[in-house]
């Protein structure tokens, strides 16, 4: 005879298994989740109260137990694998508080709705802080860079000499994709502050004609309209961990150039003692260390993002990737927030050496390309000419030992000669300006360009875009702060009335 399908809720408890495998996984996350559940359960209750859909004494008895929550700690509030995921410990011990009146928290609302809720009040408080860290770090970019319009310093590509440039150049170039994700994250979060309140399964609730009070209630711009895709949606979570893992490979970068330049061999940099190590071994050692936790954080924010990115294909109106989001996206952004705040302290606290940032660039041959340039230009030959015989003659100026600065027409004419039998019309020409690294830098005044002046007008542009982002998430966080407070001053308010017996049946 086959087996028939079996239907209704389970009748046994949960196997040893799950609760090892699934459940402890969950209520590892219900510390992340504790504040938002009790908010999310908090304007539930109020706003079916309003409708009339609860009776005025299960609305006190709830309020009561759900403030008491509010006040205890998620360390200590009894969360337990063998009742299942975390959502089920809080209806447990509602339940043995107040008895069945704790299953008026279920109209009209399952219990991922409440858990989605949560998510995002957490998720949109810990964005507020990664912006503002991003925007302090390109604030402390652009500060820096302003301070470094002159310290001229060999623009590298391949860890090699390139052109001529100067330090504040070189660091202006990382603020502006630092404060370029701090304006994703932005919008991001903006998507993220949509409440999925009043979603019910999928298909919404016949107790709940306005989804709007719910969410004006916990401080969200807006809600989510679709009903179906505010249960189920989780782009928004892959970009903003997107956004934060492109932060973090920027800062990786940076960190991987600083920790070249720190080393003995370059010189360039000096990482302050607050973000070194010693070596227990070596005394001569001085390691980065804060360096390398920066480039292993941006490893790892790549592979959370890439093992959300697994486990978010699934079909439609599946739970398993919206299980992991509660933890892993909440616990990546974490990462990002304190390795972006490393990054700034970094980079406050730099050292940098000119003197031997300009013996480097003295000593080399940067201005090969501007030399090129100037032939092409006084002798009227092609670029690729020139550039052939300003090769030839540094080749031959590195083996005699001799500097860019100190090349010559007879060497340059020598290099003709030898190239194409040629000679160039150098001469009484002084090639001493046009070799100078510093004359060369002066001329890059194009939008974007190396001069200082153009250097310092990007810094300064930069450091006040940081400071606008830095005003908004400060506003954001006191918005939400209000909002959320407001709520649980509403509850008290309400459950005092309520005890008074003044608003027992009263409408909205």
């Amino acid at each position: 005879m086959p087996a028939q399908a079996r239907l209704g809720p389970p009748v046994a408890g949960p196997a040893q298994e799950l609760i090892d495998s699934g459940f402890t996984l969950e209520n590892a996350d219900a510390p992340l989740l504790h504040g938002g559940l009790n908010l999310a359960d908090l304007a539930h209750v109020i706003d079916l109260h309003e409708r009339r859909v609860i009776p005025a004494a299960a609305t006190r008895a709830l309020l009561a137990v759900l403030l008491q929550a509010t006040a205890t700690p998620a360390a200590e509030f009894p969360y337990d694998p063998s009742f299942g995921e975390p959502y089920n410990s809080r209806e447990r011990y509602f339940t043995g508080q107040i008895g069945d009146a704790a299953g008026w928290l279920h109209a009209g609302r399952p219990r991922r709705e409440a858990v989605r809720i949560a998510l995002r009040l957490h998720l949109r408080g810990v964005l507020t802080k990664l912006i503002a860290a991003a925007a302090r770090l390109g604030v402390e970019i652009a500060d820096l860079a302003a301070q470094h319009t002159r310290t001229w310093l060999p623009d590298q590509t391949y860890l090699q000499h390139a052109q001529p440039s100067t330090f504040g150049h070189y660091l202006v170039s990382f603020a502006y994709p630092v404060l370029r994700d701090a304006e994703r994250l932005t919008g991001e979060l903006a998507g993220i502050n949509l409440s999925p309140g009043g979603a019910g399964c999928v298909n919404g609730s016949r107790l709940l004609d306005d989804r709007s009070r719910v969410a004006r209630l916990l401080g969200f711009d807006g809600f989510i309209e679709h009903t179906r895709d505010a249960m189920w949606q989780i782009d928004g979570l892959i970009a903003a961990m997107s956004a934060a893992s492109s932060l973090l490979t920027t800062q990786s970068k940076l960190a991987e150039d600083l920790e070249i330049w720190a080393s003995t061999e370059f010189d360039y940099v000096s990482i302050a003692d607050g973000y070194s190590r010693s070596s227990v071994l070596m005394p001569q050692k001085r390691n980065p260390y804060s360096l390398s936790i920066i480039r292993g954080a941006s490893g790892t924010m790549i592979g959370r993002l890439s093992g959300f990115l697994a486990v978010s294909k699934s079909p439609s109106a599946r739970s398993d990737n919206l299980i992991y989001a509660y933890g892993e996206v909440p616990r990546a952004l974490d990462l990002a927030l304190r390795t972006t705040r490393l990054t700034a302290g970094v980079i406050s606290t730099l050292e940098v050496n000119q003197a031997r940032m300009w013996q480097a660039l003295e000593s080399g041959y940067s201005q090969s390309t501007d030399l090129a340039e100037f032939i092409m230009g006084q002798c009227g030959v092609d670029y690729r000419t020139a550039y052939q015989i300003v090769g030839a003659a540094v080749r031959k100026a590195s083996r005699d030992g001799i500097r860019g600065i100190d090349l010559t027409v007879g060497r340059l004419q020598e290099a003709a000669a030898e190239y194409n039998g040629s000679r160039l019309d150098l001469d009484d020409i002084d090639l001493a300006t046009v070799l100078d690294p510093r004359g060369i830098v002066e001329t890059r005044v194009l939008d974007g360009g190396a001069a200082p002046q153009v250097v310092a007008g990007m810094a300064e542009r930069s450091r006040e875009h940081g400071e606008r982002l830095l005003a908004a998430a400060a506003g954001r966080q006191a918005a939400v702060r209000t909002a959320e407070d407001d709520l649980v001053q509403l509850a008290r308010t309400l459950l005092a009335d309520l005890r008074a017996g003044s608003t027992e049946g009263e409408p909205r």
